[in-house]
């Protein structure tokens, strides 16, 4: 896995955490215990802190980058589907940010909310827990319950985690 010091700050992964072998991350990146972070994503913490906590996940070709001197964190349990953008922003415990989406600097999403895919979450927006946000620019539209809970945000982090474990021991380089 590409791991790069910047200006003396350098990551630091859980030994326990999977790191995809083609995932990127720079500079001053802490990836917690279970935390999962898959192929093609860029963490780059040259300007900005970025914490991964524990469980949380971060899918597929996302990137993760912030504002000088911000702190940009991933909660425990929360996801950072596929092809994501996050700039600046914080995820709450098990919230969810669906394929797609875009948040931009100052922003956080509440603990246990979820926002739908190819959604823009604008400069300072702040989603409020356990809701359901949409829209460019998101908005919120309900509080998220049934299924949408159900499966996204309280069945998707053990999926991850239980996924992890498989590519850590099943994956390998094909010559």
């Amino acid at each position: 896995m590409p791991l790069f010091e910047f200006e003396g700050k350098r990551p630091q992964v859980h030994p326990e955490a999977f790191i995809a072998a083609t995932a990127t991350l720079v500079g001053d990146v802490v990836v917690e215990k279970g935390a999962s972070v898959w192929y093609g994503v860029v963490l780059r913490a040259d300007d900005c802190r970025i914490i991964v906590r524990e469980g949380a996940n971060i899918q597929d070709n996302s990137v993760v980058h912030g504002t000088p001197d911000s702190v940009v964190e991933v909660g425990a349990g929360a996801t950072v589907a596929h092809s994501c953008i996050v700039h600046g922003a914080t995820l709450g415990e098990k919230a969810l940010l669906g394929n797609g989406s875009t948040t931009l600097d100052g922003t956080a999403l509440g603990a246990g909310s979820m926002v739908a895919a190819g959604s823009l979450l604008t400069p300072g927006t702040q989603i409020p827990e356990g809701v359901l946000a949409a829209g460019v620019p998101a908005q919120v539209k309900k509080p998220l319950a049934g299924t949408s809970a159900e499966f996204w945000v309280e069945a998707n982090p053990p999926y991850y985690a239980e996924l992890a474990q498989r590519h850590l021991k099943g994956v390998s380089p094909v010559d």
